[in-house]
């Protein structure tokens, strides 16, 4: 126990903190981003982003990953705002928890393995490429100053790790350019331009509507699509952060721990969040590995709010700016790119389509969706294939060796594969190369048996595998037939 508190916790600290104050910061103008999107108050998204932060960093189930207020999340909440107030949206939240850590308990986690990798390769580009766009507002009527000193937040990002890794670069960076922005007396728009900031603490507030079918009937679709879209991206993140650091985590234990995390928002004056991709790496880069940089995003959040909010409505947003559009560039497979004529045809059509399904619809469940599904019917359409070979031996008797799945997608074709009126009187069919999957193969392998013993000829199944035996055995093929 004292070895896991360790290595969950204190294995890094210095850099955790670190880079938990950097991630801090990208949060507070994104938070307020979203809110304003949604139609509420700056503080909810921020109250949300605080909350949620702290919350996965104790019960989530990857250690540095960095949960918050998210765009995808506020899309959803657009139109219950606008139809039905502010109190919906937070009991919609709660509700969206409640469902997530229940499918956490049902451990549907597991299901994000039947995401393929080419799918993955879509989700992290289409971030990439939204996170970059999502940056341009900020250049709208912007003075050649705000140019040059994203630039130099870029500049002091890559540049400052060949000389020193004592502070992470992304931090420095937003200090550097903010005090010279002071110092210059530079017109540019700041974090205090976004929206009100607030130094107030959240408080607990139970949702004021009226408890009825009525009301679950109109919070519902909304909740199951929050659980749904947010369960999506927070394991999707994670297995991002799972390959950037070459470790494991629990998705389950993710799921539950983003449920527990909305639950709690709602009941504090935050709107429904999951996992940031653009955070995550930011906290990846700057040396956040543990739980310690996820809770330090979260508790310095409010710090800044509380403490320090004349400094963050000073901090001018192209210093923010210069760190998102490297996120976006770390973001961004580059190699999926210049190496896609090497990836096999239907993998490379089916990142490219995630990554335009993304990017129209600004909706990241989508493009997965459609991603899943298109690799899952190409995968059919490759396996769809049965074939044979045919031996006759010298007691006249003829083997058909099958190659290939049987399932109901070739069924058809497995049918059509004999030569029923001029086979001679005994027949095998080996399935040493096959495998029997489904309901509507055993059916197939009825009907050839059944054409056969019309013409008074004799069939015997050999070679089914223990699977494939059980699931004939079921249908009672074999009691009257070869095996």
């Amino acid at each position: 126990m004292r070895y896991n508190l360790k290595q969950n916790w204190f294995s890094n600290t210095r850099n955790d903190i670190l880079s938990g104050i950097t991630v801090a910061l990208a949060l507070i103008p994104e938070s307020i981003a979203f809110s304003l999107m949604v139609g509420v108050d700056p503080m909810v998204g921020i109250y949300a982003s605080f909350c949620i932060a702290v919350i996965t960093a104790f019960a989530g189930g990857r250690p540095g990953m960095i949960s918050a207020a998210t765009g995808a999340m506020a899309l959803i909440m657009v139109s219950l705002v606008d139809k039905h107030g502010i109190e919906y949206m937070f009991a919609a939240t709660i509700l969206a928890g409640i469902l997530q850590f229940i499918m956490g308990a049902l451990k549907l986690g597991r299901f994000i393995q039947f995401v393929p990798h080419s799918v993955m390769l879509g989700f992290v580009n289409a971030l990439g490429i939204l996170i970059f766009t999502t940056q341009l507002v900020h250049f709208k009527d912007a003075s050649w100053i705000m140019y040059a000193l994203v630039g130099l937040t870029l500049f002091i990002i890559y540049i400052l790790p060949k000389f020193t890794k004592a502070i992470p670069s992304p931090l420095a960076a937003i200090i550097i350019v903010s005090l010279l922005a002071i110092a210059i007396g530079a017109d540019l728009k700041t974090v205090g331009d976004m929206g009100k900031i607030e130094s107030v603490l959240p408080f607990f507030h139970l949702p004021d509507l009226a408890l009825s079918f009525d009301t679950l009937a109109i919070l519902f679709p909304y909740s199951f699509s929050l659980a749904i879209v947010g369960i999506l991206e927070s394991l999707l993140t994670a297995s991002v952060i799972d390959e950037i650091t070459d470790t494991a985590s629990n998705k389950n234990r993710e799921v539950r721990g983003q449920g527990v995390a909305n639950i709690v928002t709602g009941f504090f004056g935050g709107m429904a969040g999951c996992a940031l991709i653009g955070q995550s790496v930011i906290n990846m880069k700057s040396g956040g590995r543990t739980r310690l940089s996820t809770l330090v995003s979260g508790a310095f959040l409010l710090f800044l709010i509380l403490v320090l909010s004349d400094m963050v409505r000073a901090i001018p947003m192209a210093a923010l700016v210069g760190v998102m559009v490297m996120v976006a560039i770390s973001t961004f497979d580059w190699k999926s790119v210049l190496h896609i004529h090497r990836a096999p045809r239907t993998d490379a059509f089916t990142m490219i389509v995630t990554v335009a399904i993304v990017l129209v619809t600004h909706d990241l469940s989508k493009g997965v969706m459609a991603g899943v599904v298109l690799s899952a019917l190409f995968f059919a359409w490759k396996i769809a294939k049965i074939k044979t070979s045919v031996k006759v031996d010298a007691a006249n008797v003829k083997t058909y060796t099958l190659r290939g799945q049987l399932f109901f997608g070739t069924t058809t074709s497995f049918v059509n594969l004999f030569d029923y009126t001029n086979d001679p009187q005994t027949i095998v069919l080996d399935f040493s190369g096959s495998h029997v999957w489904d309901q509507s193969a055993v059916t197939a392998m009825a009907k050839v048996k059944a054409k056969y013993e019309l013409l008074d000829k004799h069939v015997t199944f050999i070679g089914l595998n223990e699977e494939s035996k059980t699931i004939v055995h079921k249908t009672g093929l074999t009691s009257s037939g070869g095996h």
